[in-house]
């Protein structure tokens, strides 16, 4: 976070350093959100990093699998009480993550407004899906799981009625009784791109990820093929 207040203080102890009497290994790193109360001196005289989401779904997917905790399969992936359900509904739940992540892509039509969701979102959800499901390995309580991480952990960002709407009737179709079953398609409309994989090991779930085609159709995302007019025209 930005403390905006402050922001002309920092600049100007930034224009005070002499070089002269500064170290030569001195440097100054900051990690903000992007914000407009950020002073433009700094960031011109500064080298810039962003950490952007990965593109499509199958680039999401890989990096949410390679992400911590997800990606330690001793102590996390192949750690719960109920591997098959919970290798099923994490797939789910990554693949719910790349979702809304790429809707923002499609403008209005993805989102209300655009949303900033993070791995931290999915990194909190994971590890309570899995506490979860530990704690009561002969029955998945759902209610609970959909509670969390659409009004809660994902939701919390949310700031528009039909967004939030939006967000939870999406994450229903993930989160679900069917989503346990064999040969379950996370959009009906679309089963060759989005069937849960079989629970595996850890490396054998990233070949199926890899094995995905870049392009998805919008269909994946709840949209109707049309709209990928929009995302060209924002892309260019």
């Amino acid at each position: 976070r930005v403390f905006s207040s402050w922001m002309p203080k920092l600049e100007k102890i930034l224009e005070q350093l002499d070089p002269r009497q500064t170290s030569a290994d001195f440097r100054l790193w900051l990690t903000s959100y992007p914000s407009d109360k950020f002073p433009v001196a700094i960031l011109q005289n500064g080298v810039k990093i962003t950490n952007e989401a990965p593109q499509g779904i199958r680039a999401n997917l890989v990096g949410s699998y390679l992400m911590d905790p997800i990606s330690n399969a001793e102590e996390f992936f192949d750690a719960s009480q109920s591997p098959e359900n919970f290798k099923r509904l994490l797939y789910a739940l990554c693949y719910f993550h790349a979702v809304i992540q790429e809707r923002r892509l499609f403008g209005p039509l993805g989102w209300n407004i655009p949303y900033e969701f993070t791995q931290n979102d999915l990194r909190i959800s994971a590890r309570q899906l899995k506490m979860f499901i530990d704690e009561t390995p002969w029955e998945v309580p759902f209610k609970a799981i959909n509670y969390l991480t659409g009004e809660c952990n994902y939701g919390g960002r949310v700031t528009e009625k039909q967004d939030r709407r939006l967000l939870t009737t999406l994450l229903s179709d993930y989160f679900c009784p069917e989503a346990l079953e064999e040969d379950y398609a996370l959009c009906p409309d679309h089963p060759s791109f989005s069937m849960v994989p079989m629970p595996g090991t850890h490396e054998e779930t990233l070949d199926v990820i890899k094995s995905m085609p870049l392009v998805m159709p919008p269909g994946v995302y709840g949209l109707h093929e049309n709209a990928n007019l929009t995302r060209e025209q924002n892309e260019t």
